[in-house]
């Protein structure tokens, strides 16, 4: 069986108050109107110059966001990121910055800073850095809860040291958790995405960020995926709020369900995920989940893979109850788990 090898998009492949309100609040203001003025004033500059305006309207968005992306470096890798904040709030990817509690933040007028690590979500592959200054530009942050496919997408990073390179193309897919990713709920694009996009923004055809680049199908045509900038920004709003991410933990080690394992093993389901390992004293050890285990649900939820199965989970918090469905020689059954705090990372 071939497996599909995943690729963080960033160069790690190398080596493998203000608040954030003020961000969630810009996305509210790029109603549909400010959308038809802007395509209004774009046609007839299109005209003069011979470009269509699906090339003009990349064009502006190129103009108007690449002063927020920077890059980000530290020790053996380097990768892009975006700058939220006025006040020095970056948004980039947990493995473009690694361990690391200081990076180094170049933005794109050239200045070198010293940027301070505040948090960092591995789970979701998000970090949050500040430089110490004030008044920089910003890209607004848009809804990714409401992308349409086919809608534009427009990716702006640093691939292979090439400062602020722009590719454009639509949003493929939503939510989705490909197999052999440690990340679920992504938006799959067709801009391309290339390594040292990592932590760089995906955009919308407006100028608003919608995701965060993350990761690239290797030997694929096309095939990038992004953080949801929803997600992003939740991470951001506990990384500033509280000092830290508080993430849900379950305690199982999951595999996932293929048709060709289900045929092999003659599993009574042909999608969910496999408990390869329980945890010693978690959540599910305590509540009885066992190795073997075939889990098809969490609530009322679907799970297909251990994208979905992280997915859930992420949206729900230390101490909440779910209800898991499990398949076993016996049967089918639903064993109540009560989630504890992720241990920190």
């Amino acid at each position: 069986m071939a497996s599909t090898r995943v690729l963080l998009a960033g160069a790690l492949l190398v080596g493998v108050g203000i608040g954030i309100g003020e961000v969630i609040a810009s996305r509210r203001t790029a109603e549909p109107g400010l959308a038809r003025a802007q395509a209004a004033a774009v046609q007839p500059v299109a005209q003069q110059t011979g470009l269509t305006a699906e090339e003009m309207s990349v064009i502006r968005v190129a103009r108007q966001a690449s002063p927020a992306v920077v890059s980000v470096a530290r020790q053996g890798a380097s990768g892009s990121g975006v700058v939220v904040r006025r006040d020095g709030v970056i948004l980039t990817n947990a493995h473009v910055v690694g361990d690391a509690g200081l990076v180094q933040i170049v933005l794109a007028d050239g200045r070198r800073l010293q940027g301070r690590v505040l948090g960092r979500d591995p789970t979701v592959d998000i970090a949050v850095v500040r430089v110490e200054e004030s008044d920089l530009p910003v890209a607004p942050t848009g809804d990714s809860d409401r992308l349409e496919v086919g809608q534009a997408a427009i990716a702006i990073g640093n691939p292979l040291g090439l400062e602020r390179t722009v590719t454009s193309g639509v949003i493929s897919a939503v939510n989705r958790s490909p197999r052999g990713f440690e990340l679920g709920g992504l938006i799959q694009t067709d801009a391309a995405i290339n390594p040292g996009n990592s932590g760089g923004p995906l955009l919308d055809s407006r100028g608003t960020v919608i995701g965060i680049n993350t990761a690239v199908l290797q030997g694929s045509s096309g095939l990038g995926f992004a953080v949801p900038i929803n997600l992003a920004n939740s991470v951001a709003q506990q990384v500033l709020t509280t000092g830290r991410v508080r993430r849900a933990y379950v305690g199982v080690y999951p595999r996932d369900i293929d048709p060709d394992l289900a045929a092999q093993f003659d599993l009574p389901v042909r999608e969910g995920i496999i408990v390869v390992e329980v945890e010693p004293g978690s959540p599910a050890s305590r509540a009885g989940l066992a190795r073997g285990d075939i889990i098809t649900r969490l609530d009322d939820q679907p799970v297909t893979s251990g994208g979905d199965f992280r997915r859930i989970l992420r949206d729900r918090q230390p101490g909440n109850t779910v209800a898991v469905t499990v398949y076993r020689p016996a049967g089918q059954r639903t064993i109540n788990v009560r989630l504890a705090e992720a241990p920190r990372q």
